[in-house]
């Protein structure tokens, strides 16, 4: 009988009947230290994590970094945080003031199971020598030039951001895959080479120009302000292919405006296009996005130059800071395949709604969560408790955000849990905390008052 028992047990071995109770148990994969693209430039350190500053938490003592799409999350004591920026050692009260999108490193020691950061060094200018600098000014001039030039203006950044809009005329030798297209640099070594990317405090046209020079060239420049000074100055170009690919296909909002005569928009149009000639721009201004949301602006007409060019300047010369031309225009658009709208005038009024941040709630939802809170949700107050003992929203679970860590046990892990402070920054941090132990979880991305009647008032973001 015993033999009958172990005949059996090994048969479901071998037809993995046991497979799930002895297969090991897969690892989550481990979080990035660093944006991927800084892989390029600077190889991981230990108890460092560097990435974009995404915000800051005074009052729960947080620092939330972009790794380009993972966020990480460090505890900070404002005695003992030493704040460098560019060099420079800073009080710490200047993290008040740093924008969003700055690079930064953060070196930290962990305490009580969290990362406690002791340093954070705030990326300066990338150092080049002055000779080898050229400015907006002799860019616009070798762009407006065109081939009397006889220049290469040389974008270093990866293909993505080139698809969202270049200067006119750029080509693409993205930095992260130098070795691979090296060949588009000229055959001439001693043309002029002009290499850009993402700004003063981007490497990668700098180590552009060192490769570039390694290999023998002897006129190669950079313009260290790059993408982000020339787009508040002069519209970038984009190509159908890029406008399908950076945003119709990833369904990013996007503005698209259609610079022709209102038969010809009627007569075909990209679906979703807004007609405004050079005559109608300056009665349509009101309806554009605030510049401050930088809203992806993509101008054409039916082939790409003329009207396209005037309409991107003059929404240029009225304060947006993403405006770009679709070369080829419509009739390149056509000879790609790529789908219109015909039959149909094209719409007359903007209408851009930025995409929501990743885990955000938006302000009605939440008003209706927390007039009435169904029983398989949890509203998470994460202020501080002086800041609740003001107002709470009925039902709501109060764990400020500097606990939630620690009392993280004491959060139902069979609800979904949405979270909120006074201002979304908290709300968004503790957001990411939850996700990443695995709850299902939300944040009210938005300014909120609370009466001590529980009574809410909301202004969204």
């Amino acid at each position: 009988m015993k033999r009958m028992y172990l005949a059996a047990a090994l048969a479901a071995l071998s037809t993995g009947a046991f497979a799930q109770s002895t297969a090991p148990a897969v690892a989550p994969a481990p979080k990035p230290v660093q944006p991927a693209v800084c892989g390029t430039c600077h190889k991981p350190e230990p108890n460092t994590v560097a990435g974009y500053l995404d915000n800051v938490a005074f009052k729960s003592q947080s620092i939330q970094l972009d790794m380009a799409g993972p966020k990480e999350i460090v505890r900070f004591d404002p005695k003992t945080l030493k704040v460098i920026d560019a060099g420079d050692a800073k009080p710490v009260d200047q993290l008040r003031e740093m924008k969003k999108g700055h690079e930064a490193r953060v070196q930290y020691a962990i305490k009580d199971g969290e990362k406690w950061a002791t340093v954070i060094d705030f990326k300066g200018p990338i150092k080049t020598p002055p000779a080898k600098l050229v400015n907006y000014e002799q860019v616009a001039k070798i762009v407006a030039d065109g081939e009397k030039a006889n220049a290469v203006l040389i974008d270093s950044r990866p293909l993505p951001r080139f698809q969202e809009g270049t200067i006119p005329g750029a080509i693409n030798l993205p930095y992260p895959a130098w070795d691979k297209f090296v060949s588009r640099l000229p055959q001439d070594k001693s043309r002029l080479i002009v290499f850009f990317c993402q700004g003063v405090t981007c490497m990668m046209s700098p180590m552009s120009l060192r490769k570039t020079e390694a290999l023998g060239y002897t006129n190669v420049k950079v313009y260290r302000e790059g993408v982000p000074e020339w787009m508040t100055k002069d519209y970038l170009v984009t190509a159908p292919e890029f406008v399908k690919a950076a945003y119709v296909d990833k369904d990013i909002p996007v503005v698209l405006i259609d610079a022709r005569s209102k038969d010809e928009a009627a007569s075909g149009h990209l679906i979703g296009a807004v007609g405004v000639t050079p005559a109608q721009l300056k009665g349509a201004l009101k309806s554009f996005p605030d510049p401050k949301l930088k809203a992806p602006i993509v101008v054409y007409d039916g082939r790409g130059q003329g009207d396209a060019v005037v309409v991107a300047r003059a929404l240029i010369k009225a304060g947006q800071v993403n405006v770009q031309v679709m070369q080829g225009g419509l009739l390149a658009w056509q000879k790609a395949g790529f789908k219109i709208e015909s039959g149909v005038p094209a719409a007359t009024q903007v209408a851009y709604v930025p995409r929501p941040r990743p885990g955000s709630v938006q302000a009605d939802e939440f008003r209706k969560l927390a007039t009435a809170t169904p029983a398989d949700v949890v509203i998470l107050d994460v202020r501080n408790t002086d800041e609740a003992n003001a107002g709470m929203i009925k039902g709501a679970m109060l764990i400020p955000d500097e606990e939630l860590t620690a009392r993280i046990g004491e959060v139902p892990k069979d609800k979904r849990i949405v979270t909120h402070c006074a201002t979304g920054v908290r709300a968004e941090m503790a957001y990411y905390k939850l996700k990443d132990a695995g709850y299902k979880a939300g944040f009210l991305n938005a300014d909120i008052e609370i009466a001590k009647d529980g009574s809410i008032k909301m202004t969204p973001k």
